[in-house]
């Protein structure tokens, strides 16, 4: 006969199971990501935590053999999705118990686009904003997409690295006023466009893929970026 701290007991044995496998953060994030975002698949999952899909491989085989969740095969793509509902009632208990909230970390912010030479989307449409805003930039007379430099722009833009004084235009527009196709809104085009866009760069501030015609903001410079764009913190978190 087994005693009461047996491990056969099939409620005792269904809560030790449980309790083993909420005890590694790997596991019990995906448990919580599935329980309060519905279902995901392996890769979208690997992408959310940061890690390999060999690696989550293994913490997901372990939550199927212990019964928490259940797979769903589409030719080669498979769905993981919770298999009682039940076990959100347990994961919100725990937050309770810890004081807070258990992590439920979202999925990486896609890359910003390049508009040939310049930064386009949140990026470039905050930076002409701003330059705007700042008395960098104004607006030529005959409504045109022509921009001119303002009385504020030796100010504003030295504290971007940049010297007016080296914009040399040659036959390009210092610059531009670019209708961004996904915003529906301008973003900063021309000389001073691109000029922007390497000095970003050249800071850390940013990375460029031309190949991909992309650019990522660099998470450990976030702080450095939105202290020259106040305007991008927000317009990045809607």
């Amino acid at each position: 006969m087994a005693s009461w701290i047996s491990n056969e007991g099939s409620v005792l044995a269904d809560a030790v199971a449980v309790a083993r496998e909420l005890s590694d953060p790997i596991r019990l994030t995906v448990l919580q990501l599935l329980a309060h975002e519905g279902p995901h698949g392996m890769s979208q999952l690997a992408e959310i935590l940061d890690i390999t899909p060999a690696r989550l491989g293994n913490h997901l085989s372990k939550l199927r053999a212990a019964g928490l969740v259940d797979a769903e095969h589409q030719g080669r793509h498979v769905t993981y999705r919770i298999h009682d509902r039940s076990i959100t009632s347990l994961l919100d208990a725990l937050a309770t118990y810890a004081g807070g909230t258990l992590p439920l970390p979202s999925a990486p912010e896609q890359p910003e686009r390049l508009c040939y030479d310049h930064a386009a989307g949140r990026l470039g449409v905050t930076l002409l904003e701003h330059l705007l805003d700042q008395g960098a930039l104004r607006r030529a007379d005959d409504s045109s997409d022509e921009l001119h430099l303002g009385p504020g722009a030796p100010r504003v833009l030295e504290r971007f690295g940049v010297d007016t004084g080296a914009l040399q235009t040659g036959r390009r527009k210092i610059a531009t006023s670019c209708l961004d196709r996904s915003l529906r809104r301008p973003h900063l085009g021309g000389l001073l466009g691109h000029t922007l866009l390497v000095s970003l760069q050249q800071q850390g501030l940013i990375d460029t893929d031309p190949t991909a015609r992309t650019l990522t903001i660099n998470k450990r410079r976030r702080t450095d970026l939105a202290t020259l764009l106040p305007g991008l913190a927000d317009r990045v978190r809607r």
